[in-house]
């Protein structure tokens, strides 16, 4: 049986449903849908250069990687390639041609240092480590049951804070996106991002089919938002968060924790059964407040690094 590499095709339904079936045998604590691979390939910023790869194997798609260049990060030639395989086809040798197919776009872009996740079992790692990856910092999935699970009870609100949704910024969400500008300078990566590029945030965030503007909730104080929980949802009963963070000038005081634990009783009365989230692992706080939540870590990323000569 021969296995064989090709870019996803636009606005083809099945390489979409595919590629999302795939990430979600290999990785089902991250959302991900037909819909949301289609508008990202749509959607992907020119700088990007976003390439998502597919193998086949007698016409069936059994491996994935999402592939492209950190356009919104300040530091040029910094490359990324995550490569997801359906657990019960590995060893056919569809993750090396997709590593390889991968590697050789993103040199003929520019990149001289390359990252890619991988989870953290023996195969995966040796995977990486034969192909001259060397291991970075790790990061953790957590989930939340939310369906039996025991949120903790609403605080009462500090004078002068009150909490709105991401749909009450709908006319002008440009606050929002100068908040998460703001915290994600603290996010701990290898690689440094700056959103400066408000239409990008919109096209690459707001706006993606996955985030869920009446999910999302915002502290406000002082005429602007402080503080927030961005939300995800696949349509069905699966519900994320992918950004908690607050401004700088108000931390300490707990707004995004208030902000998280409405935005999670508001999933759960929605009727969403199971909550995920990501922290790096060196991100104690963060960490801290999703285990109070009730969060359990269920799976563990690595974080690998090569330099392209």
């Amino acid at each position: 049986m021969t296995v064989i590499v090709r870019d996803l095709r636009p606005g083809h339904r099945a390489d979409a449903e595919g590629f999302a079936r795939v990430r979600q045998l290999a990785l089902p604590y991250f959302l991900m849908t037909a819909d949301s691979v289609a508008y990202d390939l749509a959607h992907a910023h020119p700088d990007a250069h976003f390439r998502p790869l597919v193998a086949e194997e007698d016409g069936e798609i059994i491996a994935t990687a999402q592939v492209g260049i950190a356009h919104d990060s300040p530091r040029p030639g910094q490359g990324y390639l995550n490569v997801y395989t359906t657990p019960e086809r590995t060893g056919r040798g569809a993750g090396a041609l997709l590593v390889r197919a991968a590697e050789e776009h993103l040199a003929a872009h520019g990149a001289t240092k390359l990252f890619a996740w991988v989870l953290d079992e023996p195969g995966n790692r040796a995977f990486a480590e034969r192909r001259g990856y060397r291991a970075s910092r790790s990061a953790h999935f957590l989930r939340l049951d939310l369906a039996n699970g025991a949120l903790p009870p609403r605080a009462q609100l500090p004078p002068g804070v009150e909490l709105r949704t991401g749909a009450d910024f709908a006319d002008d969400p440009r606050p929002l996106f100068e908040l998460d500008a703001e915290a994600m300078r603290d996010e701990p990566s290898d690689i440094s991002y700056e959103f400066t590029d408000y239409q990008a945030w919109l096209d690459e965030g707001w706006d993606h089919p996955l985030t869920s503007q009446d999910l999302t909730s915002v502290a406000v104080a002082e005429g602007r938002p402080v503080a927030f929980s961005v939300a995800r949802t696949d349509g069905g009963t699966r519900y994320g968060t992918v950004m908690t963070g607050t401004a700088r000038a108000f931390r300490g005081r707990g707004l995004a924790k208030l902000a998280k634990n409405d935005s999670l009783h508001r999933a759960r009365a929605a009727g969403y059964t199971e909550g995920f989230t990501g922290n790096d692992s060196g991100n104690g706080p963060m960490l801290a407040i999703n285990k109070w939540f009730g969060y359990d870590v269920c799976a563990t990323e690595v974080r690998y690094v090569r330099e392209l000569g």
